[in-house]
């Protein structure tokens, strides 16, 4: 997995501060995390081919957080896209979009499918033979999810090492990675599970927007290898926090604590706070191995 924050401030996008997106790699694939406004210039820093993006998750539908999508939408069109774009999403994202190309007059020319969201349980929307995507129902002023991805895979892995003096072809490789045993020419059997090593464990990915202090969440992260949560204030203006359904730095932290959750990285700060580095002050005083959101910085998961 590889994660690229294209926007990780609240409310109104600045010069060199812009509202929520993110770009998850798995396996090869592009995940669209949340579109605020301008991540398609940001996408275009990233040097980030749009075609390749064909499922976009938007949390709610509060407009740092998903008014870049119909520009994105329009700008798939003029570059000549064909293939499908699924869209996830609160119920009445379909309805907002569709009626934005309705009066522009701009239908697209490839399939937009909406797969609208209104379950206030954790549900399964996405799957494929590298991920799965499950939402994570948060506590906010609108309907509102995070999404927890979780990496699959029931390849095994080659034992190089046992495998080094034994000339095999291609094909034996990819029989080998399915889990049987292969038999050479020279009628010799290599049992599977002696050259080769079980599947790599599954990386988890939680990404939790918009969100008051949660603890019905932690049951759903629990152990995740990366956990993004919402650190709008710091805890001198908790009564704000409240008042606005976020959470300070010091609460991302706690539910990080619970979930005993390998990393936290906290984002979506307001723009009051002039040095980010006290949102890492505050949450590592609860929770040791904390990071901050970073505007098109990359990190590894």
């Amino acid at each position: 997995m590889e994660l690229t924050i294209l926007g990780c401030h609240s409310a109104t996008p600045r010069e060199n501060k812009h509202t929520t997106s993110q770009l998850l790699e798995v396996g090869g694939n592009l995940f669209l995390i949340d579109c605020g406004e301008g991540t398609q210039i940001q996408l275009r820093k990233s040097k980030v081919r749009f075609s390749r993006i064909q499922h976009i998750f938007i949390s709610h539908l509060h407009g740092d957080h998903f008014y870049g999508l119909i520009g994105l939408i329009s700008t798939f069109r003029l570059l000549g896209r064909t293939a499908p774009l699924h869209v996830y999403g609160p119920k009445g994202i379909k309805e907002i979009i569709t009626l934005q190309l309705k009066l522009a007059k701009s239908w697209t020319d490839y399939p937009l499918h909406f797969h609208e969201l209104e379950k206030n349980t954790s549900e399964l929307i996405f799957e494929d033979e590298t991920v799965q995507v499950e939402t994570l129902p948060l506590d906010h002023r609108v309907y509102t999810n995070g999404f927890l991805f979780t990496t699959q895979s029931t390849k095994r892995k080659i034992n190089t090492e046992a495998l080094k003096e034994i000339d095999l072809q291609p094909f034996h490789y990819q029989q080998l990675q399915q889990g049987t045993d292969i038999t050479l020419d020279n009628g010799k059997v290599l049992e599977n599970d002696a050259y080769t090593l079980p599947p790599s464990p599954p990386m988890k990915y939680a990404y939790c927007s918009d969100t008051a202090y949660f603890e019905p969440l932690v049951p759903l992260i629990k152990e995740v290898d990366l956990l993004y949560h919402e650190a709008t204030f710091l805890e001198k203006n908790n009564t704000l926090a409240s008042k606005t359904k976020h959470s300070t730095a010091k609460q991302a932290a706690q539910i990080a604590k619970m979930a005993n959750v390998k990393q936290l990285m906290v984002g979506h700060f307001s723009n009051r706070y002039p040095n980010k580095e006290d949102f890492i002050s505050e949450a590592s005083g609860i929770f040791k191995n904390v990071i901050l959101a970073k505007d098109l910085k990359t990190f590894k998961i």
